[in-house]
């Protein structure tokens, strides 16, 4: 499946050639073309030559009706990072629209026709931003020219505002839809004759826009993958192996069938080992008329299982194994000058171990599909994140071309990293195709906790140097966890480039000796990305250990930072790297390079804005860390207050962003603020542990998350002003802030945290 590791991949820049679609005899479009403006936006990659390495031919993408009404086709997907609205936005700006005359509608899922839909990654609106741009300008060049030829007047004398050609000078208007027709006969101009705004005369980019699908939200209208229906369905949910790499032994579905409203019992053959990031688990569905009888009807089913090699897997123990194994020598992965001899001349050596436990996904909206198979063709309604590659697996798993296969996306109740994976879209249509009628698959709360791709447990050891004059010498960083890539392939055992990438290998502080370490460590379960994938504990482990060896020189932990980025440089890591590449998020790293500049403005905006170094009471105090993800620089102060009963409070949080250009400011801070409130969660509650191969907790009350009586009192999100290159900004709000909450409490109690979730504030 394409992209099915998102921080593994290798994207190159995307480009775009637009047409008048209207010209194109292969677009079926029916009635739409009975009037207006249609422009298709086919994307493309380059290689480093400039020759093209994939090419796409895209549905109507932008399409100014003779009313003037404006409909632009949304191809990524909606979890609430509002992608459905800043993506469109930027035509819109730079087309000058009317922003409540925009029509946006769901693509469906056809790499053919819509290019790359995986939206994983934090990278819609850094690859799509500039090909976006052009699309708005050209249909701006063209209705320009049709006003310029109808009042003919030179076209540098006309601009665009508000839905109308304007022509300022003499105060004449027209609307959009007055000049779609005779547009669409205009040629379409190439790249070079389009002219981009400056960002001074942005409208839109910039500003606070609310998400187009917030009424329907709000009012209950809005369609998720829970609210597809079609005649005829049946409602599914699955009696899944309890242990990754198991299968059916046998099963008695008699008392199963006896519940009134069960229709069927099917067997799914699913995956044994390696699991995969596409298929099943092997288990046998209930399909009944509604979800009581099915779910009914599943506790009646009897299963033998062969339960297979993980049936003895313990969390606890392998955790404690990989605490001593990181002790020894490991697989050198970065080196700069010589650690062991900045260890032997060193004043003080500070060495610690960070442990971090298997985290679910546990989205608001568990996994939910729709199926029908029929005639050799299949139709799917499901909350995916990656439509794509949902399609060309089912494709596989069906024995049918994917032209044969439309994809219908709905909005997802949150995703972060989990609905990109098509495993319970393949269930609904393999029970579809069996039963022979429509069938939605339903995941309850315990089959997401239950059999989730977790986000890894980790084990890390950093040995840390003083040198005589107090600077830092060395820096020794151990690394296990069960790689992302072990899903695929059980011979994995050491984490990939694409997972050091995420805080360990780009370790950006002027530091003389610094050597990364990775060793083996196996994985037991089905292992995924989940938001921010691992930076979390990258950056728990990196950032605690720094405010650590601050206190230890005696130095104030912001000025440390400061000192240790050094002069303003873009750095490279290349020439350090050892068994390792730097993939930099898919990016050239030429065209974003790591800025020690950019993180150290964060840095001294965050430490202004949450009054760095002020009088608090006792219990209470700041905390710090920064970290650089997804190409984005994000700065975080956190306030904390322990009472005396050791309960624990966070009156505030502080971010300072550079995600380059701000789309959508609106959305910008939402992300930060949900951010903030999902690495709450983390840090302070959430854990998975195994036992017998199978995992413990089974709903809320076992995989806890935080109350509202528990969430931060106040996010503030302070967004740098920038006209670089947008960066993301769904995932960066993650990774600085358990560092930065570890940093409060030990000011505020004394106590160290180097194992999560920490047990301060937890009543322990």
């Amino acid at each position: 499946m394409r992209n099915s590791n998102p921080i593994q991949q290798q994207e190159t820049e995307v480009k775009s050639e637009i047409f008048n679609a209207s010209r194109r005899d292969f677009l079926k479009l029916g009635s739409i073309l009975s009037g207006g403006l249609l422009l298709g936006v086919s994307f493309f990659s380059c290689d480093d030559k400039g020759n093209k390495t994939t090419s796409f031919a895209p549905n109507v993408y932008l399409r100014i009706s003779s009313t003037g009404e404006i409909t632009i086709i949304a191809h990524r997907s909606e979890m609430g990072q509002g992608i459905r609205t800043s993506l469109p936005l930027i035509i819109a700006d730079e087309l000058g629209a009317d922003w409540t005359k925009v029509k946006i509608e769901q693509a469906e899922g056809d790499e053919k026709k819509y290019g790359d839909q995986n939206t994983d990654g934090s990278y819609s609106v850094r690859m799509f931003y500039k090909p976006m741009r052009e699309a708005g300008a050209t249909a701006k060049l063209l209705l320009m020219q049709a006003a310029a030829a109808e009042w003919k007047l030179p076209i540098e004398e006309c601009d665009t505002e508000n839905g109308q050609v304007v022509h300022k000078s003499s105060g004449k208007k027209i609307g959009f839809g007055e000049l779609a027709d005779a547009a669409s006969k205009l040629p379409v101009p190439g790249a070079d004759k389009l002219k981009l705004k400056e960002s001074s005369q942005f409208t839109m980019i910039g500003k606070a826009t609310p998400i187009v699908d917030l009424h329907e939200i709000v009012t209950g209208t809005a369609v998720f993958g829970i609210d597809a229906k079609i005649e005829g369905m049946k409602i599914a949910v699955i009696k899944r192996s309890p242990v990754v790499g198991g299968s059916i032994k046998s099963f008695n579905d008699q008392k199963s069938r006896a519940v009134p409203g069960v229709v069927n019992v099917i067997a799914i053959k699913g995956a044994t080992l390696p699991a995969t990031l596409k298929t099943p688990q092997n288990g046998v569905a209930v399909i009944a008329d509604n979800t009581w009888a099915a779910i009914k009807g599943r506790e009646a089913l009897e299963v033998e299982w062969d339960l297979g090699p993980n049936a003895s897997y313990d969390s606890a123990k392998q955790i404690a194994e990989l605490t001593e194994t990181i002790k020894g020598k490991g697989t050198t992965r970065r080196n700069r000058g010589d650690f062991d001899s900045a260890r032997a001349g060193a004043k003080k050596i500070i060495e610690h171990t960070y442990i971090a436990p298997y985290l679910a996904h546990a989205t608001l909206e568990a996994p939910t599909a729709l199926a029908i198979v029929k005639d050799g063709k299949c139709e799917v309604w499901a909350c995916t994140q990656n439509p794509q590659g949902a399609r060309n697996v089912l494709a596989d798993a069906l024995g049918i071309s994917a032209d044969n296969i439309k994809v219908n996306v709905t909005l997802l109740g949150g995703g972060f990293g989990r609905k990109s994976k098509p495993d319970f879209i393949v269930e609904a249509a393999l029970l579809a195709k069996e039963a022979g009628h429509p069938v939605k698959v339903i995941w309850t709360r315990e089959d997401d906790i239950q059999h989730d791709y977790y986000h890894a447990l980790s084990v890390q050891r950093i040995v840390a140097t003083i040198d005589k004059q107090n600077n830092l010498s060395g820096w020794n960083h151990h690394i296990a966890n069960p790689s992302i890539s072990a899903t695929d392939d059980n011979k994995v055992v050491q984490p990939s480039d694409g997972e050091l990438m995420l805080g360990a290998s780009d370790f950006p502080y002027n530091v003389p000796a610094i050597k990364l370490e990775t060793h083996d460590a196996t994985a037991h379960l089905r292992i995924g990305w989940l938001r921010s994938v691992r930076n979390i504990p990258q950056a728990f482990a990196i950032s605690t250990m720094l405010d650590e060896i601050a206190e230890a020189r005696g130095i104030d932990p912001i000025e440390q930072s400061l000192a240790l980025l050094g002069e303003d440089r873009n750095i490279s890591f290349a020439e350090e790297l050892v068994n390792t590449t730097y993939p930099n998020y898919g990016e050239d790293i030429a065209n974003y390079p790591w800025e020690t500049s950019r993180m150290k403005a964060v840095i001294q905006r965050v430490a202004k804005e949450a009054g760095w170094g002020k009088d608090l009471p006792k219990g209470s105090a700041l905390g710090f860390a920064a970290h650089k993800s997804f190409l984005t620089y994000v700065a975080c102060i956190v306030e904390v207050t322990v009472d005396a009963d050791n309960k624990l409070s966070i009156p505030s949080v502080h971010y300072a962003v550079d995600c380059g250009t701000a789309v959508n400011i609106d959305r910008i801070k939402s992300q930060f603020e949900g951010g903030a409130q999902f690495s709450a969660s983390l840090a302070l509650k959430s854990e998975i542990t195994v036992k017998n191969g199978q995992v413990e907790q089974s709903n809320f009350d076992g995989y806890k998350i935080i109350r509202m009586s528990e969430s931060p009192k106040e996010i503030h999100v302070h967004i740098m002003q920038s006209d670089a290159k947008p960066t993301g900004v769904g995932e960066p709000p993650v990774p600085p802030f358990t560092p930065a909450l570890c940093n409060a409490i030990y000011k505020a109690t004394g106590k160290r945290i180097y194992k999560l979730p920490l047990e301060v504030g937890n009543g322990k």
